[in-house]
């Protein structure tokens, strides 16, 4: 349990008259289900569905500005990748924050194993079965399908990010990636930290290294295209840091404005104005949102472009990551009762409008899902396509999504229950932690 303050925000104005309100309502929520990030997942997960349904049709790529913001829907990977570093780094940071020991190694990586691999073991063998063709005997081709290591493949067969029915799955391949670096990082963060004498000082210096990962996620863009362009490096960890960053810095603040000296510092203060607004900072992030469907962020199929293009592509993506996840990560915990409902004005006048489309039913619905939905949605749209007599880049997005998610939310919902939840009940037997 993080510690409170020992101070209220002002107790200089406490009084008869005016009561003393709770700091800890007013410090971002760092324990406990987050509701409100479960539903920025669902909200990537829809994106990222729209994102390759509308390509696959060509809605995507035709000409005007329909299809460069239908286009731009890949802003959905870097929140996916944002989320990761805040949820999974925030441990880390508070013991880091704390100068305690970190998590269990082993059974952290245990579990993030077992969270990913069973249900995309099911899909992929039903992909490779589906569209492997004459490479379906291949050894080499399961193995680094299975392992998810098909991106870091020089030569491949395929065309895209990704074997048939598992282009996306380059995206899960950093993922898995990051899961696998981030001790490594956190004991870099960690052991620079403890050069801070105070839990401020500790808290500067991991936003600094987190600000030299960054850069270095920029400097990794050289070897992309220098001396000769190896777009395969396009899907790989080095490049997409600077998004997981975000997210890890993110975790960072939330649990130093707890720890923070003094009533009130600047910590607090950046956290509280940024988590109570959401409407400025998702004004923002859409404006991010509108330079990614512009050329100056690249090509609207998977095209890296050159050097600078790159660059203003990896700047959006951050951009836009930090300021649609910042607002809901460092809010305060939701007031207790029932969900505040969008229909109604006070929702829209008193600022509750992002807790109550976070937590809205068809999020929290996607949200457990929202795994099972990216895994499947490609053999779901391609099966359709083939039923329909669909060829690549026809057909309409507006008539292809609605079976598309309803095949998707079904598989998915199977998978959730048959595959994810008894694999994740059953690796919580092994290394048992315990609170430090």
């Amino acid at each position: 349990m993080a510690p409170t303050p020992a101070a209220s925000e002002d107790p200089a104005s406490a009084s008869t008259r005016t009561p003393v309100v709770d700091p800890t309502r007013l410090l971002p929520q760092v324990s406990g289900r987050h509701h409100a990030l479960d539903g920025i997942r669902a909200l990537a997960c829809l994106m990222v569905l729209v994102v390759h349904v509308s390509t696959e049709t060509g809605d995507a790529l035709a000409p005007g500005p329909v299809g460069a913001l239908l286009s731009a829907s890949a802003l959905a990977v870097p929140l996916f990748f944002a989320l990761s570093g805040v949820l999974l780094y925030r441990p880390w940071a508070r013991a880091a924050l704390d100068g305690t020991r970190g998590p269990d190694t082993r059974a952290y990586l245990w579990r993030r194993v077992m969270r990913v691999f069973p249900a995309y073991w099911v899909v992929a063998v039903a992909a490779l079965l589906l569209y492997a063709g004459e490479h379906l005997t291949s050894v080499r081709h399961w193995a680094e399908v299975l392992t998810l290591t098909f991106p870091f493949n020089t030569s491949p067969h395929w065309a895209g990010p990704g074997p048939e029915g598992l282009g996306q799955m380059w995206s899960l391949s950093v993922e898995v990636a990051f899961y696998l670096t981030l001790p490594l990082f956190a004991v870099f963060l960690s052991l620079w930290a403890k050069g801070g004498k105070t839990v401020d000082a500790r808290g500067r210096r991991i936003i600094g290294g987190l600000v030299v990962i960054t850069a270095l996620s920029y400097l990794a863009l050289v070897p992309q295209y220098y001396p000769e362009p190896r777009e395969l490096m396009h899907s790989w960890l080095p490049r997409c840091m600077g998004m997981f960053a975000v997210g890890m810095a993110l975790a960072t603040l939330s649990e130093w404005a707890w720890r923070e000296s003094g009533p009130d510092g600047p910590v607090r203060r950046f956290c509280r104005t940024i988590g109570t607004s959401p409407g400025l900072c998702w004004l923002v992030a859409a404006a991010f949102y509108v330079l990614e469907a512009t050329p100056a962020a690249g090509g609207r199929f998977f095209e890296p472009g050159n050097l600078w293009v790159s660059v203003i592509e990896a700047t959006t993506s951050i951009g836009f990551a930090f300021f649609v996840v910042a607002p809901v990560a460092l809010a305060p915990p939701a007031p207790d009762g029932p969900r505040r409902r969008l229909r109604s004005v006070d929702t829209w006048t008193d600022g509750a409008w992002l807790d109550g489309l976070m937590r809205h039913p068809v999020m929290v619905y996607f949200a457990p899902i929202s795994y099972g939905v990216f895994l499947w949605q490609f053999i779901v749209l391609y099966l359709w396509r083939d039923f329909t007599g669909q060829e690549i880049f026809t057909g309409s997005f507006w008539l292809d999504v609605i079976p598309v998610i309803i095949g998707s939310v079904l598989l998915g919902k199977l998978t959730y229950h048959l595959v994810e939840e008894p694999s994740r009940k059953w690796s919580r037997k092994f290394f048992s932690t315990k609170k430090r």
